[in-house]
């Protein structure tokens, strides 16, 4: 017992290996959940049940972030949850793309929970290969989060500028190369990402991809560019690997459960991105203004993060509020 003690204690990433496997089996036990209990058989998911869930995750987030706090310290605390609350921000954004290509790709809410599951996975890879990348250059070389300064305020002052554009879904790159590159049915097969019919062309029974593939390329996609934007926004908080990871994959986590209720009030935050492009701005000017006045306070950053957030909402859902909701499902 004593050998596997030392070895639950060796660090990594700054963090004792039992710290990093409590993360990932709270992490397994919920995707378990999801996919093996609670939505074991297709169907849709109202906005209720999307709510509720949501709730569950944030819930479970906070309970983590509150053990941050207590076995970490308060420092590492205010920085989970400020990390925490950037990338649910940010993922938001995501959240406008991703009802778009369902419905540009056709895709039955029944099944649209089926993609966003497996898209969880891809995330959970991607992620860790980028905030490791991210750390490794931040400890070797210093200057890169200047880099990352200068590109969020580039960032903040473009989503500004383009906030109330539509993404193009039909002339995405990704998309016209999967289909000039795959034989791609025309129509959703079930809940199947591939599928076997017989060739036109050479009569042979070949695999086929189905629309719900293209999807979740796409979401995948999606959320490999938001990363681009977000993974230098937490490192410009803090510089812990750890902070930076778990906040990012639980904000993930939750996003997901409540796409279905954002997805129907995606017309009710017109003035939510502005607010977001602000944040990358606040950010990114942050890590200048730490040579002239020193280190901003992490407890600063997060009333500033969470001050715009709330106007955001606040003031959309003012401005909005002759607007009805469309019908979901309960």
């Amino acid at each position: 017992m004593e050998p596997l003690f030392d070895v639950l204690q060796t660090p990594f990433l700054g963090k004792a290996i039992w710290i990093w496997l409590l993360f990932a089996a709270i992490v397994i036990t919920l995707l378990a959940l999801d996919l093996g209990v609670l939505h074991r058989d297709d169907g849709e998911i109202g906005v209720r049940e999307s709510l509720q869930l949501s709730g569950g995750y944030i819930g479970i987030a906070l309970l983590f972030g509150g053990w941050v706090w207590w076995y970490l310290g308060a420092q590492s605390g205010i920085e989970y949850f400020t990390g925490f609350l950037i990338e649910k921000s940010l993922s938001m954004d995501n959240v406008f793309v991703i009802a778009l290509i369902f419905t540009y790709l056709a895709i039955p809410r029944q099944y649209q929970h089926r993609v966003l599951f497996w898209g969880i996975i891809g995330v959970i890879v991607l992620r860790a290969l980028m905030i490791g990348l991210g750390a490794a250059l931040v400890g070797q070389f210093g200057w890169v989060l200047y880099l990352f300064g200068a590109f969020l305020v580039f960032t903040g002052i473009k989503m500004w500028i383009v906030a109330d554009h539509m993404a193009d879904i039909a002339n995405n790159p990704l998309l016209k190369f999967l289909r000039r590159r795959l034989r791609v049915t025309r129509e959703v097969e079930g809940n199947a990402f591939f599928v076997y019919r017989q060739d036109p062309q050479s009569g042979k029974r070949e695999r086929w991809v189905t629309p719900l593939f293209l999807a979740l390329c796409l979401v995948e996609f999606i959320d490999l560019v938001f990363a681009v934007d977000s993974v230098p926004a937490i490192f410009a908080i803090t510089n812990d690997p750890f902070i930076v990871y778990t906040s990012n994959i639980f904000a993930i986590l939750g996003l997901r459960a409540l796409y279905f209720a954002l997805a129907a009030m995606v017309h009710r935050f017109k003035y939510l991105k502005y607010a977001l492009a602000l944040i990358l701005v606040f950010i990114g000017a942050k890590i200048f203004l730490v040579g002239v006045i020193g280190k901003i306070p992490a407890v600063f950053s997060l009333s500033v993060t969470f001050g715009l957030i709330a106007g955001g909402v606040l003031l959309s859902l003012w401005k909005t509020r002759a607007q009805p909701f469309p019908p979901q499902a309960p």
